[in-house]
Parts: C-alpha cells; structure tokens; sequence
C-alpha cells in the first residue's frame, strides 16, 4: 500500500528479503540496453533528485503547508479543472517515479481537492504509473547485473512461484509494512510481467489510496498524519493482504493432498 510506508525502515534486510521473494518469478529475457543509454538515464534520474531536494521542495509535502494553501488550490482547480488535474497525476507518476517523500501529503491533497472518490482515482493514475516506470528503471538499469551476479540464487526464490505472482504482490501493496518504493524496485530487477505488475499495484493501492483520499477530504479535522490509518484501518489492510494469499495456500494444500493420496 503506497502512502502508509514512510515510518517502515528502508534497510531492513529481512524487509527486502520478503519483498524479493514475493515478486520473483522465473527470470525471463533481460531488457536490453547498450551502456551510454543507461548512463544517460541514470544521469537524468539522479539530476531530477538532486534538484528536488536541492530547490527544497519537500517544504511545500507537509500537513500545515497543505492546509494554509488548500483554499488557492481550490481556486485554481475550479479555474482550470482539466489541466490541474492532469498536472496533479503529473506531480504524482514524478514522486513516485523517483522514490521522493510526499505521497501521504499529496493524497491527502487529492481528497481535499477532488473530494473522496476522485482523488483516489487520480491518486491510483498517478501513483500506479509513477510505479510501473520506478520497475522500468529498476528493469533497465540493474536487472542484468542482478542476473549475471546472482543468478543461481534467484533460481532458488523464483523455484514455484510463477503462478503466484499476482496474490504475493497484491500482499505487499495492502500490508502496510513493506515500503512501497522498495517493492517497486525489488519487482523490478525480477522476472515479473510487466501486466502483473501493473494489475496488482492498480489493485493493490487502491484501498490505502481511498483511506488518504477520504481524510482529505476532511481536512480540517487532520492534526497530524498519524491519525489518518489507526489501528483498525490498518488492522482491515493487513487482512486483505492476508486474503490475497488465499489462492497460494489452497495450491500448496492441494497440491499436498495429492502427494498424500
């Protein structure tokens, strides 16, 4: 799930090691792409980066910036209705892209915007693209490294898991423990289809997007971003994350049957 992440440490090596575990799948072929291009690209992603945290935007992803130019926002969207919404989906495929803070905020600012429904829907747009060119890159610029470095071992983790590439991913997109960037990432660097990928992160976000988006729309009454997912909410999360791994589990138990029988 996307925006309940930011408190989860980012190196946890046993995080990692669920999350790479649950998107490998059997590698398929490797995206081929000649060095300079790479380069190229990585030099890009790196500049955007830097001039984020450089410009010091981060000062405008916060509760009280939101609320004190929440009305503005409001002028300017009933002012220019199609291209504020396409420069918020812009703003969020970009954030979340690059792995950059502010997803809480900006989905809070799509609920107060849009209102409930709507600003989850433009969230998913946006936060469901952004992810899917964060797999690319991680595709693009590590995937052959990975392969040729740790080939053997990734034959290990992708041994069965084929056929449950969906339920462990829409696992990791609706238990709140796993940072979503990470998954983004570790997805990437596996053989995962691009239309799993993309399925269940459409699917998998859009509870938590919902959630954010709703409180939005209840701004005012947000003291903090804390108390936007308490403890049934993400109680509700983990229990759909764990549903998801219904399909897996009646395998293995079938499949356990008819080794017995």
């Amino acid at each position: 799930m996307k925006v309940l992440n930011g408190p989860i440490k980012n190196n946890s090596m046993v995080t990692m090691s669920v999350i790479y575990t649950a998107c490998a799948v059997i590698p398929g072929k490797p995206m081929v792409m000649d060095m300079k291009k790479r380069v190229m690209i990585l030099l890009l992603v790196t500049g955007a980066i830097a001039v984020f945290y450089i410009l010091d935007l981060q000062q405008f992803l916060t509760l009280s910036s939101l609320k004190e130019n929440r009305h503005a926002l409001l002028i300017a969207y009933q002012a220019h209705r199609p291209a504020f919404t396409i420069g918020f989906i812009l703003i969020y495929i970009v954030q979340t892209a690059l792995s950059l803070p502010g997803a809480a905020i900006l989905t809070l600012a799509g609920g107060a915007i849009f209102g409930a429904v709507m600003g989850a829907l433009w969230v998913n747009i946006g936060a469901s693209t952004g992810a899917l060119l964060a797999f690319l890159l991680a595709r693009t610029l590590l995937r052959d490294w990975v392969i040729n470095r740790f080939g053997q071992k990734m034959k290990a983790f992708d041994r069965g898991l084929t056929q449950n590439g969906l339920s462990y991913l829409l696992f990791l997109r609706l238990v709140p423990i796993f940072p979503f960037f990470l998954v983004n990432l570790a997805c990437g660097v596996t053989g995962l289809s691009i239309r799993t990928y993309l399925v269940g992160t459409v699917i998998g976000i859009l509870p938590g997007s919902f959630v954010y988006a709703n409180a939005g729309a209840s701004l005012a009454s947000i003291e903090n971003i804390g108390q936007v997912a308490g403890p049934r909410v993400l109680t509700s999360l983990a229990l759909l994350g764990i549903f998801a791994l219904v399909p897996v589990i009646y395998r293995r138990w079938n499949k356990a049957n008819d080794i017995a029988s």
